[in-house]
């Protein structure tokens, strides 16, 4: 599980308004699935990483699948983390 609170080490020193990059996560059925923590980051790379690290932790959660969004704007997915 990750735990909700951590620091994440990626954009650490940015102010909020650049940290845009985010995922919204989905369950089996599409809905989407509310976690304690919504990290943000600076950069659709710093996005990608942290995903790819934390995917297992995620399906722990229920998730089934993300999207990636750079504000509002859907950028790609649904994308599955199953394997």
């Amino acid at each position: 599980m990750i735990p909700s609170g951590t620091e994440s080490h990626f954009g650490g020193s940015s102010t909020s308004e650049q940290l845009v990059w985010h995922w919204r996560c989905l369950d089996e059925a599409g809905s989407e699935v509310e976690r304690a923590d919504d990290p943000r980051f600076p950069s659709q790379g710093d996005a990608e990483t942290w995903v790819g690290e934390v995917w297992r932790d995620l399906r722990e959660e229920g998730v089934e699948s993300v999207v990636l969004l750079e504000g509002d704007r859907e950028v790609y997915g649904p994308m599955s983390l199953s394997t």
